[in-house]
């Protein structure tokens, strides 16, 4: 089983300036800082060939292609991963519309694990850019 923590973070400045419409057009900045709580997801080698993810749904798929949560989907697609695993997800607050970056940090614990799942090492910079 692969575990990957990835922490939360908090904006101080700039919220919103990081969005394409908004700085291809003013520019922008963001101040923002980790904090000490987390983001978990695990990944496993399913016994079937499906796919049973487990966020604050729970969803089983014959295909990542019927995955619903669009994160998922698109990393599964993105790495080839088609079938035969589990993945979940739990965080260590309620994070959903909180502001702490909650999405950006799944998708970087998810790509983390999903890559040591299919034996890869990867760097912080290339995490960072995926």
């Amino acid at each position: 089983m692969i575990v990957s923590r990835t922490p939360l973070r908090m904006s101080f400045v700039g919220g919103g300036s990081d969005l394409p419409s908004y700085y291809r057009q003013k520019g922008g900045a963001v101040l923002s800082t980790s904090i000490d709580k987390y983001i978990y997801v695990t990944v496993n080698k399913k016994f079937d060939s499906d796919i049973r993810l487990s966020y604050s749904l729970t969803e089983n798929e014959s295909s990542a292609k019927q995955i619903k949560h669009p994160i998922v989907r698109n990393a599964l697609s993105f790495l080839g991963i088609e079938r035969g695993i589990e993945i979940t997800s739990i965080s260590d607050i309620p994070s959903h519309g909180s502001g702490l970056g909650s999405s950006s940090s799944y998708a970087v614990a998810l790509l983390h694990a999903l890559n040591a799942y299919q034996g890869k090492s990867i760097s912080k910079e290339e995490l960072g850019r995926l």
